[in-house]
């Protein structure tokens, strides 16, 4: 293939890419932007007369019979759905005993969903006051509602479907119908293919695109997919790689039926009867089939496999979170960055005709994406629940939280993410020691931001890691992948690097090939990324294999800060020294990326500025005798207290960077709190205090009292080199990510001036920071000099200025 007509390709893998995971700055995926009322009464119009097959999924279990409604009605698990009822309708959820269960009143296109109703038989929607001509009332039939272990199809259900490539939909076990689009490496009946699953609610169905154009058609005989390509970057790259796709956009989003609500049960259980369904075409090798994704994709993976669909063979999540609340509201204070910005995106979108796509669509004839319009704005608000704190409580924040159900997932697991991602952040440490039942873990980590997930080191390592366990193969590196590896890279993050060098080329086959694998540690760290030649590239300058997480070498070196702004092994001997900084009120609307900055290329313009004196506490090291490798989480421990009349709360941000004797400062790691969060988790440790995060453990500050508290540091994996020193500094949160905001406590009313927090470094109160330390481990001879500052991916530079540190009455 040449290189205009490889560029074809990479440009439309490239715009999924940058549009696809980024909360803004995207804009509407077509001319027809997003849905205005005229676009609502198209789809009213458009429902109209459809004969109900396939109808907001294809006939299912929707009830006519012995009902005198006009409307539609579907139950399903745990819920009940109503469409094509009038407009401003009062309708009403009775029981088989005729008893109200709930009541709503159908929205602007007809519509209403009834959520959390028992399961059983004999529910009836009826149209409140209103009665046929014959006096009866105006209700639905019988309507049966599931629950979700009685939900389960048999093995037919699945086998009676066909996919074909292209845009298509699949019937969910309650009748909603899911909108997909599917590629193949050549034609059915020339199978079976490796095959991986693609499952978000961006837009993963939205229909293929051609990408090449008159002479070069004839490449599409080699390769399909430039004829016909996946709006998914995932999907498209495994395509390239030689694998049949299939992407699908969850209930409720683009054409699929239903409603959208955050990860509920029916998204997951839809995600079972996906897998189960595209396992089950003829063309899929072994049926069973991967799944692949970064970011919200990649989420979605953890979630499905939980669920243990049988036909389910792997799973490479990348670029995730560890729990829904770590990015949300980090040690509970509300990001009102990144987290509420794609929770509304991504709202935004799953509302009628949200994507734009699907206009198109129903201009062109479909009426099951019409149809299914009609739920979509019948979707839960979820914006609203995360400014409510809902999160806290336990039986709504634990079925949200990867990290207490990961340990249910039975099937292989390629773990990719990033230190400094600007995106879904570095809390995703959580997750990794929590495969527990996953026969093969391959857990690849290393600084970098979001897209690193699709860096080229990343990418083998992940096509060799499907390869084994989806194709059942030795690793094929080969084919179209070399050759768009570096016009990819180039284009993402304006460095041309290419494929790493095939190590699996001089192994014999299949089974030496796993075997060399299962021997291979599980935990892989990518150290010091983009510190080679070319500063910023996405490579690494050494690999360091671990056989755990946490590495077992771990041992807490723990500092103690001392009143003149040092760190010793020793508790301060002064009998009362604090420390106190201002608070800064919009501190948390900054960042350190200007707009334009290039977040994902070799080198972003950051603008992370110098620490300005009285609005940090901040300590630092002699300088290092011997480098210090370091990889875990740490613990900020301190005493607090704040001291103006009304103030009981307040917001704490640390900072660990690297001081090095060329003068710089680098970024390393930071962590949050705040106060009235400070109570531990029961698996909370001495190098990682994890907050509980329960509304029941909140517990406000007394002004003019210490309290004592630890504050978190995510995880990180950084070479401390010899020379340097280590630098912790306390403030407001702000001036420290690239993309998350925190919504800061507001000042009490009546309060005049400013508010201070006072940090305590004496014999009685010594504030100190746990630090994991590898025990013996060294840096290879390869990486011995400093890397160049700034080079490393998503750590940024500035020139280091030294801070006095304010004094507080003791």
């Amino acid at each position: 293939m040449s290189r205009p007509q490889i560029g074809f390709l990479v440009r439309l893998i490239t715009f999924g890419l940058l549009c696809t995971p980024v909360a803004t700055g995207c804009g509407s995926d077509d001319a027809t932007g997003t849905a205005d009322s005229g676009a609502q009464d198209t789809v009213a119009d458009a429902a109209v007369g459809a004969d109900g097959v396939g109808s907001d999924g294809a006939g299912g279990d929707d009830v006519v019979d012995d009902g005198t409604a006009t409307f539609r009605t579907r139950g399903t698990v745990e819920q009940v759905y109503v469409w094509k009822a009038s407009k401003g309708t009062a309708l009403t959820l009775v029981d088989a005993g005729g008893s109200e269960v709930g009541s709503g009143t159908a929205d602007d296109l007809g519509s209403l969903v009834f959520r959390k109703v028992a399961p059983g038989k004999g529910y009836r929607v009826v149209a409140t006051g209103q009665t046929t001509p014959g006096g009866e009332p105006v209700q639905s039939g019988p309507i049966t509602v599931l629950g979700v272990d009685g939900s389960y199809p048999d093995a037919a259900f699945y086998a009676g479907q066909t996919i074909t490539p292209g845009f298509g939909y699949i019937t969910m076990r309650d009748g909603t119908t899911l909108s997909y689009f599917a590629t193949l490496p050549g034609p059915a009946d020339k199978g079976p293919y490796p095959t991986v699953v693609n499952y978000s609610g961006y837009s993963p169905s939205k229909p293929g695109n051609k990408v090449v154009s008159g002479e070069q058609e004839s490449l599409c005989a080699a390769l399909p997919v430039l004829c016909d390509a996946p709006d998914d970057p995932n999907s498209l790259l495994m395509s390239v790689a030689g694998y049949a796709t299939v992407s699908v956009n969850i209930r409720g989003t683009g054409c699929s039926g239903g409603a959208y609500d955050y990860f509920e049960t029916l998204q997951l259980l839809d995600g079972y009867d996906t897998i189960e369904i595209v396992a089950a075409q003829p063309w899929v090798a072994h049926h069973k089939v991967g799944m692949v994704g970064l970011s919200y994709p990649g989420i979605t993976q953890m979630f499905v496999a939980k669920m243990t669909p049988p036909s389910l063979a792997a799973i490479v999540p990348m670029s995730v979170i560890g729990d829904t609340v770590s990015t949300l509201v980090p040690g509970g204070i509300l990001n009102i960055g990144f987290a509420l910005a794609w929770i509304e995106r991504v709202l935004d979108k799953a509302a009628p005709y949200g994507q734009g796509w699907e206009q198109g669509r129903v201009d062109a004839g479909d009426t099951v994406c019409a149809e299914n319009q009609l739920l979509h704005a019948q979707r839960v608000d979820n914006v609203e629940q995360a400014k409510n704190k809902i999160y806290l409580v336990p039986e709504v924040i634990d079925p949200l939280n990867p990290t207490l159900f990961v340990s249910q997932i039975e099937v292989p697991v390629f773990l990719s993410s990033q230190w400094q991602d600007e995106q879904t952040g570095p809390f995703f440490v959580t997750l990794l020691d929590q495969f527990k039942k996953s026969p093969n873990v391959r857990l690849l980590l290393g600084n970098g931001v979001h897209s690193d997930g699709f860096a080229p080191e990343v990418l083998a390592e992940a096509v060799a890691f499907l390869d084994l366990h989806v194709a059942r193969r030795k690793p094929n590196l080969g084919g179209y992948l070399p050759l768009l590896a570096p016009q990819f890279s180039g284009i993402v993050f304006g460095t041309n690097t290419g494929l790493p060098e095939d190590r699996w080329k001089s192994v014999a086959d299949y089974d030496a090939a796993l075997a060399k694998w299962k021997a291979e540690p599980p935990v892989q760290l990518r150290m010091e990324v983009g510190g080679m030649e070319n500063p910023g590239e996405p490579i690494s300058r050494f690999w360091l294999p671990l056989p755990s997480w946490p590495p077992p070498a771990t041992k807490a070196r723990r500092y103690y800060f001392q009143p003149d702004g040092s760190m010793a092994d020793a508790k301060p001997a002064e009998a009362a020294a604090a420390s106190r900084f201002r608070v800064d009120p919009d501190a948390g609307d900054r960042g350190i990326l200007p707009q334009g900055g290039g977040i994902w290329k070799a080198l972003p313009k950051y603008d992370w500025k110098a620490d300005k004196p009285g609005d940090v506490v901040a300590f630092v090291s002699a300088p290092l005798d011997a480098d210090a490798v370091m990889a875990g989480t740490g613990s900020v421990d301190l005493w607090v207290r704040v001291t103006e009349t009304g103030v009981d709360d307040c917001d704490l941000e640390v900072t660990l960077t690297e001081v090095r004797p060329d003068g710089q400062e680098m970024l390393v790691q930071g962590g949050w709190l705040r106060a009235s969060h400070r109570a531990p988790a029961a698996d909370a440790t001495e190098l990682f205090p994890k907050p509980s995060m329960l509304a029941k453990d909140v517990a406000p500050l007394v002004a003019g009292t210490w309290t004592q508290l630890r504050v978190p540091i995510a995880g990180f994996a950084h070479v401390f080199r010899k020379g340097s020193r280590i630098r912790v500094a306390i403030d407001t949160p702000g001036d420290s990510r690239v993309d998350w905001r925190f919504d800061l406590l507001p000042p009490p009313a009546g309060l005049v001036g400013d508010r201070y927090v006072d940090i305590a470094h004496d014999a009685a109160r010594p504030s100190s920071v746990a630090l994991p330390v590898l025990d013996g481990v060294k840096v290879p001879a390869e990486a011995a000099t400093l890397p160049a500052c700034p080079s490393l991916r998503g750590q940024p530079c500035r020139v280091f200025t030294p801070v006095a540190n304010a004094p507080a009455a003791p």
